[in-house]
């Protein structure tokens, strides 16, 4: 939807939003960002409103190794075109596998808010995608964001010794008992319907596992 803020993400990504040629930098943002110790190059497009065209739109669904989809958690509206351009994407790609992360942007604002975060983890549950919250305006999560993305190509493009090893040398070490407790809950969560929604709500909202 027009106004959420998916070219205020693109060009913090591209750096360039408080520069005078903001307006000329178009739309395509390339950067090269390190994440989990390795460097990689993502090319950002923000073309979806660049004209009216259909044709555009439907070119956009079939490029590209994964997806931001962006709304608005201070306007509703903009929160269920988001579920039904999820549910477009699917249709357009249903062959593969490619990472689609549901963003809630402008949480900064607080007091205009009018979906929860519990309503945007819970769509991105329903629809199979990732989930963050986010504030351009404060920047808050953006860098998260274009890291979680990065995450989520290789998880699925790269091989799991690649991914395992990542994992090693980022993750910090766990006490026993907490891995212990790890375990048994996603034990429990099997056998129960509602912890096992809330443990996948969870699993949603981390950008780093598939």
């Amino acid at each position: 939807e027009h106004g959420v803020g998916k070219t205020s993400l693109a060009r913090i990504f591209g750096g360039v939003e408080d520069c005078a040629d903001a307006e000329e930098a178009g739309n395509t943002y390339d950067r090269s960002i390190i994440v989990d110790g390795e460097e990689a190059s993502l090319v950002v497009f923000d073309i979806w409103e660049q004209d009216d065209s259909q044709w555009l739109q439907n070119h956009c669904m079939k490029m590209g190794d994964a997806y931001i989809i962006v709304y608005s958690v201070t306007d509703k509206v903009s929160f269920e075109k988001a579920s039904e351009l999820r549910i477009q994407l699917r249709r357009a790609r249903q062959t593969e596998d490619i990472p689609i992360i549901l963003v809630g942007n402008k949480s900064d604002l607080v007091r205009s808010r009018e979906v929860s975060v519990d309503e945007g983890r819970a769509c991105a549950v329903v629809f199979d995608c990732k989930f963050i919250e986010t504030s351009a305006a404060l920047h808050h999560n953006v860098k998260d964001l274009f890291e979680g993305i990065v995450r989520q190509i290789r998880l699925r493009k790269d091989s799991k010794e690649d991914n395992a090893r990542r994992m090693a040398n980022t993750k910090r070490r766990e006490s026993i008992g907490k891995k212990a407790k790890r375990f048994l809950g996603r034990i429990v969560a099997k056998n129960n319907k509602k912890m096992a929604f809330k443990a996948k709500s969870k699993s949603c909202h981390d950008l780093s596992v598939l």
